[in-house]
């Protein structure tokens, strides 16, 4: 595998198709159009994750010589390091949200176990006593549910995607005009 590089291939007719027509900024620093995107992406997550990655983009022979498709590269590559800074922002988020529901989580289980031994202890000995300690010590992990959920299973989608689109931020962009 070494010195592979898988590709992405793509045909458009004007180098515009692939960014968002309806963003006011520079050309350089528009976003990528929502079909071109999940195109690109959709296809960068099928290809070996350890290979560089290519963007192929096949156009008129006119259109390739515009100064935006001399450009495309760069705009492309700002473009998905922006979605990957941004991923990493979400990321940064969900473990905020994981460390604070822990907190709640662990106080609410602290309350629980507390509240059940207590209930176990000063109710007369039988069956009532003994319902709520357990009842109360399945609520305390349950109100854990959400950060455990978080820490162990949540934070790995955003993660591979965040490292998606790192790849697609280094990637190549080749333009080859088209006759």
């Amino acid at each position: 595998m070494a010195g592979q590089i898988s590709s992405i291939e793509l045909q458009v007719q004007k180098v515009g198709q692939l960014f968002d027509t309806l963003d006011p900024l520079p050309f350089r620093e528009r976003d990528l159009d929502r079909e071109a995107e999940e195109f690109i992406v959709s296809w960068a997550r099928e290809l070996p994750r350890k290979t560089p990655l290519r963007i192929v983009v096949h156009m008129p022979a006119e259109e390739s010589k515009s100064e935006q498709a001399q450009i495309l590269g760069q705009a492309m590559r700002r473009y998905f390091h922006y979605r990957a800074e941004f991923t990493g922002g979400e990321l940064k988020e969900l473990f905020r949200t994981g460390r604070f529901s822990l907190i709640i989580g662990l106080v609410v289980l602290a309350l629980c176990l507390a509240a059940g031994r207590f209930l176990r202890t000063s109710l007369p000995p039988g069956q009532l006593g003994s319902f709520l300690d357990e009842g109360l010590v399945i609520l305390g992990w349950v109100a854990n549910w959400r950060p455990i959920e978080i820490f162990l299973y949540d934070w790995w989608p955003l993660f591979r995607r965040r490292a998606l689109f790192e790849r697609l931020a280094s990637a190549d962009v080749l333009v080859l005009p088209r006759q």
